[in-house]
């Protein structure tokens, strides 16, 4: 075959496609329906239960991130949740997702702002500026992003800063937020091209900021500064803190150091060595707050963290390709639920590894592990506490597979008191750094 598709090559795909009665049948169903339903293995499906051998107390309603890409915050906001419900016995809480989100964005703003200013000397064109134009205040986040805010601004009951509708749906507000930075990043950029002084860059950025501080009160409101928070317990016994600040109500209330936690990953790419520390480059939310670091490890591993986690009682943020062998109808991760090879009658062979290699899989999404079911001590299947309402799954809470974990879990977060010393210290030692559009430095939405 030469470059060019030719005329009788395309004759010869045609009958070769006709002779085929199975290709025709399939045909004929997928033009009228979704190819998911038609290639659903039932019988897969029917052998899924909602029963688990380990469970963590204290589960509550969940949580929706509506039309927005928020689902880092919510399964942080989750997890912390948990925490203080059964600390007051609270039979339902929220945190303000809201509140999160809107430091979020200031901070990501100041943090593009700074990454503009240290490659002002690189052409628009260079691919490290296109990176940094490309999507610079989008939803989504990693753990450490999450952490970075949280230790910085505390957080607040979502009574104190409710939803907005641009908080819901936050695509409107991005665009012109973004649309906003790119012309700072030309202002700035002109600046020191014309010799501006590191002063003078200075008050610029601070004006740019104010703006942008502006934009996001008019479109989610402005912050509490100071707030009352009352509840009622599972015995109706009523309680009332008065004139706390956000600061103040996490450390009081919440009371959980977040760096004490610790971010496993599982990236089996040829140079992706295990136990060795990974950092993305220019990738993160606040500047002078943590960067974002994570330790490799075999997929065993991750899970032997995991289940220790849960059966001690404590919830797993995680982050994983959600989008791959799913069903949100019924709350189903599986890789035997769906036989696209048998209904496209061909195969999809690429391995976990390969995937990453050419852009087939990233981490999408960051959810809560809530429980796992054992059996002879091996895992089967996993509860997950997902941020997209109660109208799916059993009320919002999904399954995975253990065999979907293998294949598309890249993320997991645990309290370094399940760690033994040898991983913490690995943890902890110099990252390496990958480039700015690797992969790993995808956000989860």
């Amino acid at each position: 075959m030469g470059k060019e598709i030719s005329l009788t090559n395309v004759n010869k795909y045609l009958k070769k496609f006709k002779s085929n009665a199975q290709g025709r049948i399939s045909m004929n169903a997928a033009t009228r329906t979704d190819v998911r339903k038609l290639a659903m293995n039932w019988e897969a499906f029917r052998g899924i239960d909602h029963t688990f051998s380990n469970k963590v107390s204290g589960e509550m309603k969940a949580t929706s991130q509506m039309r927005s890409g928020r689902c880092w915050g919510f399964a942080g906001l989750n997890l912390l949740r948990i925490y203080l419900g059964r600390k007051y016995k609270i039979k339902n809480f929220e945190f303000s997702q809201n509140y999160f989100m809107f430091y979020d964005k200031l901070e990501k703003s100041n943090y593009f702002l700074e990454n503009i200013i240290e490659t002002a000397g690189k052409e628009t064109g260079d691919r490290l500026v296109m990176h940094l134009l490309d999507s610079p205040i989008q939803d989504g986040g990693q753990w450490d992003m999450f952490v970075n805010l949280l230790m910085k601004y505390g957080t607040v009951p979502k009574k104190a800063m409710a939803e907005s509708y641009n908080s819901s749906n936050s695509s409107q507000m991005n665009k012109l937020i973004t649309r906003k930075l790119r012309e700072f990043a030309k202002d700035l950029r002109a600046a020191i091209s014309n010799g501006s002084s590191k002063k003078e860059i200075s008050t610029m950025k601070e004006d740019m900021l104010s703006t942008i501080y502006q934009m996001l009160c008019i479109t989610l409101g402005t912050p509490p500064e100071k707030f009352d928070w009352s509840i009622r317990d599972k015995k109706d016994k009523f309680k009332r803190f008065t004139d706390m600040t956000p600061q103040s109500f996490f450390k009081s209330h919440v009371n959980i150091n977040l760096n004490d936690y610790v971010c496993l990953i599982n990236d089996p790419r040829s140079f992706a060595e295990y136990n060795k520390t990974y950092t993305v480059e220019y990738l993160g939310n606040v500047s002078g707050g943590n960067i974002i670091r994570y330790l490799n490890l075999q997929t065993e591993e991750l899970k032997k963290y995991t289940i220790k986690s849960i059966k001690a009682d404590d919830p797993v943020w995680f982050g994983c390709d959600v989008g791959k062998f799913f069903t949100r109808q019924y709350g189903v991760m599986d890789t035997d639920l769906f036989e696209f090879d048998k209904f496209f009658d061909t195969s999809f062979s690429m391995n976990k590894a390969e995937r990453l290699d050419y852009g087939d899989s990233v981490m999408t999404h960051a959810m809560l592990f809530t429980g796992v079911d054992l059996k002879d001590k091996m895992p089967i299947k996993w509860r997950v506490e997902n941020s997209w309402g109660a109208d799916h799954g059993e009320k919002g809470f999904d399954i995975m597979t253990d065999p979907w974990f293998d294949q598309f879990m890249y993320e997991v977060v645990v309290h370094k008191k399940h760690l033994p010393k040898k991983i913490i210290s690995q943890y902890n030692a110099e990252p390496i750094g990958l480039p700015p559009w690797d992969p790993m430095g995808s956000l989860a939405r």
